[in-house]
């Protein structure tokens, strides 16, 4: 059999790692579940990642990514259109995105729960978190300039706000799913968005 070095088996049992607990959830994903999953040696995981510990955060920081790699495109290539049009655009379309891949929506809610009590990962969970308001933020900034609209409050603070109710909003769907109410809050949720960052709020 060839060798395959650490550096490629690295992604190999991470993808592995992510197929296996959307399916079974957070807590199917031992070391030695995941090597069967790849078909290899469950020292492989312990030689490629030095630790259990090490790779939980590894899965965890590349589940982050996919989240990030997720938004970007929207904030380097925003839709044409108003600022009110391309931000609702693009949010109908992250929450289809979200929706679609329940398992990792889960899990990624699994893993978080974990990283606030867990010291190897809460500065993972932190960054990631911190990633978002950014890459957010960029979005908000890019559709602003283009759409030429000055933003009443600062761009990090609209973006804030409304990752707090497109979370709370998947966080809902997570533990039950109304798609008609998802729907209008949705709608909703963007409108605040729009309110705030332009200025429009009601009396």
């Amino acid at each position: 059999m060839a060798h395959v070095s650490a550096a490629e088996r690295r992604p190999q049992l991470i993808d592995a790692a992510i197929d296996l607990m959307r399916r079974e959830g957070a807590a199917a994903g031992s070391t030695r579940a995941v090597a069967a999953e790849l078909g290899v040696a469950q020292m492989t995981v312990h030689y490629v990642f030095g630790s259990k510990a090490e790779f939980t955060r590894a899965v965890f920081e590349e589940l982050g990514r996919r989240t990030i790699d997720q938004v970007r495109p929207f904030a380097e290539h925003p839709t044409r259109g108003g600022f009110t049009e391309s931000l609702a655009h693009t949010v109908r379309v992250l929450w289809r995105v979200s929706v679609e891949d329940r398992g990792a929506a889960v899990l990624w809610d699994e893993l978080s729960v974990q990283a606030l009590r867990d010291p190897v990962l809460r500065e993972t969970y932190r960054e990631h978190v911190l990633d978002m308001h950014r890459v957010t933020t960029e979005l908000l900034t890019t559709l602003a300039e283009r759409s030429g609209t000055a933003l009443a409050v600062p761009a990090p603070v609209v973006a804030r706000f409304f990752l707090a109710g497109f979370e709370g909003l998947l966080s809902q769907h997570l533990a039950a799913p109304d798609e008609e109410a998802e729907r209008r809050c949705l709608e909703q949720v963007i409108a605040a968005t729009v309110a705030l960052a332009t200025g429009d709020l009601p009396a």
